[in-house]
């Protein structure tokens, strides 16, 4: 595939749909190796990546399903929800938190480490779609408390998780509207 059909093919694809075919471990760093070739302003690399595979896919899956129901008030609480947030990371075949790490100096704005983060997460996205891996890029308010289930550096915090995992379903079909629409030419 070129670029252009990578990039146009990318699509968020959820656990739900995912098969049981595990994601070997070298495609896996793959993806990751391609996220840390991502633009970021004064090298600062903010990303950081905690990788869940195998049986540790369980402690993520008790962490989200325990969060939830921590911080949902009882007339809130929808129990299909408990079981589908319990369910995902046990759907998927690989989940990777995102994390970013702050400049200790603060040499740049917050928001230039998460624009270099997003440009990894898409480096990641659309090498699991060469791949054709299904993936899907989460950001539930569990986020805010990963560090009680794994130790975060100082500065260090969750932005997402990155859900993946093969399907036996095509990827959906894209829909845009027109760049024209979107640009002005001066």
């Amino acid at each position: 595939m070129t670029i252009t059909e990578v990039i146009r093919r990318r699509r968020s694809v959820f656990p739900p749909v995912y098969n049981d075919r595990p994601i070997d471990k070298s495609i896996i760093e793959e993806i990751l190796e391609n996220a840390n070739w991502a633009p970021n302003h004064r090298l600062t690399e903010p990303w950081r990546f905690k990788v869940f595979t195998g049986k540790a896919l369980k402690s993520l899956s008790d962490f989200l399903a325990a969060y939830y129901q921590r911080t949902t008030p009882a007339e809130k609480f929808s129990e299909m929800k408990y079981k589908k947030t319990r369910k995902k990371p046990l759907q998927s075949a690989c989940v990777i938190a995102i994390c970013m790490q702050r400049d200790p100096e603060e040499r740049l704005p917050e928001w230039e480490e998460v624009a270099a983060v997003s440009c990894a997460v898409q480096n990641m996205w659309l090498t699991a779609t060469a791949h054709g891996i299904g993936a899907y890029w989460s950001s539930p308010g569990a986020i805010n408390a990963f560090g009680e289930l794994v130790e975060l550096a100082e500065g260090e915090r969750c932005l997402g998780f990155f859900f993946m995992g093969y399907t036996d379903s095509p990827h959906p079909e894209g829909k845009r509207k027109a760049i024209g629409d979107k640009v002005q030419w001066l």
